[in-house]
């Protein structure tokens, strides 16, 4: 195992960690927005089947508040051209979780078009140097769990109830999915929601975007586009609470945990604190270009998608329209037991490990046995 830094091409810092199995002519690149990779419960299992495995960060590791899409893709760039030149690999397999799948299929994509039209501006206007990036393509492509991307999951999960944004406890009743006279019962009683109750709720969920990024927009226009966004309480999507919505196998609950109505007002929580640059860029579902379904369309390269049946995270209608999007002629769609992290009832890992199985047997076939 080796540490590397590496220096990005508009002089940002990343890590990242090489496990190079000896004679290894294939690697498997795993890296996430803001995660660190480093530990993830794939690496192992991909070891054991003879395959190396590079994990980085982004140059925002660990943390959303100034995390921008596009620089990650600089930084994705960074770690894919130390693959080929540096570590000399000749196969290079993408491996991208959750987020991580997102912004793979959006380096795919940027990957493949002339470096005239790449992506050339932040949606502040900020410059984004990915037409003077060395960006080496991919060779296969891996997501699992992917979801729709950031921004929409956030809209998913946003709370349209809130009435001010400054105040965290403002609600607007009729909108509140966790009141019982809008379907809501406490565990274990069964949630069930109205479909008309359902409807506005989703409608609501998107004004509520749009307003947070007209005050995202008037920051970046004054100038002010480093002040701070404060956005609370987004952890209520209905789906995690009444399972005849869209069902799978997933339990009552949501990805911060097994009482959404109690964790909604508390500190977990997507896009909690960010610039305005970081929202319009990554957590805006109607600006941020982190979008899976518009970025697969670029991913020419055979495709492994897993996913897990216990997913909160991307719910079957989803995962189809993922699918769909990809532009690949040779997609393999596989469903493996876990929740969104891999993990099965007794909270044991081995979602993950079945995960890599199925993916060194796919890069088997892809690659006749030479690794």
């Amino acid at each position: 195992m080796s540490l590397h830094r590496l220096v990005t091409h508009d002089g940002a810092a990343v890590d990242g960690v090489l496990r190079r199995l000896p004679g290894s002519r294939t690697v498997v690149s795993l890296m996430h927005p803001r995660s660190d990779q480093t530990h993830h419960g794939v690496i192992s299992t991909l070891l054991e089947a003879g395959f190396s495995v590079w994990t980085q960060t982004s140059r925002s590791p660990n943390s959303d508040v100034n995390l921008l899409h596009e620089l990650a893709l600089v930084d994705y760039a960074r770690g894919q051209e130390f693959l080929r030149v540096d570590a000399g690999f000749e196969t290079v397999a993408s491996l991208g979780h959750s987020s991580g799948g997102a912004l793979a299929a959006s380096y795919h994509q940027q990957a493949g078009l002339p470096r005239p039209e790449r992506i050339a501006y932040l949606p502040s206007g900020r410059h984004v140097p990915l037409a003077t990036t060395v960006m080496p393509a991919v060779d296969l492509a891996i997501f699992l769990a992917a979801h729709p991307g950031q921004g929409q999951v956030l809209q998913r999960y946003i709370d349209p109830s809130v009435a001010e944004e400054a105040d965290r406890l403002s609600t607007v009743p009729d909108l509140d999915m966790y009141s019982e006279r809008n379907g809501f019962r406490p565990p274990p009683e069964p949630t069930r929601y109205s479909a008309e109750f359902l409807a506005r709720y989703r409608i609501a969920q998107q004004a509520r975007v749009a307003r947070i990024d007209a005050a995202a927009w008037r920051m970046i226009e004054t100038s002010s586009g480093a002040t701070l966004i404060i956005t609370y309480r987004t952890d209520a999507d209905p789906a995690m609470v009444d399972l005849s919505i869209d069902p799978n196998g997933r339990v009552y609950g949501s990805l911060f945990g097994a009482r959404p109505d109690l964790s909604n007002y508390g500190l977990p929580g997507f896009a909690r604190i960010l610039t305005a640059e970081a929202w319009l860029s990554s957590w805006s579902a109607n600006v941020s270009r982190a979008k899976f379904s518009e970025c697969a369309r670029g991913v020419q390269a055979p495709t492994l998608f897993l996913e897990f049946d216990a997913d909160t995270g991307c719910l079957p209608h989803e995962a189809d329209q993922l699918v769909m999007a990809l532009a690949s002629t040779d997609v393999t769609r596989g469903h493996i037991e876990g929740n969104h992290y891999g993990l099965d009832a007794s909270g044991q890992p081995t979602g993950l490990v079945m995960a890599a199985e199925a993916a060194a047997v796919w890069l088997d076939n892809q690659l006749g046995g030479t690794r």
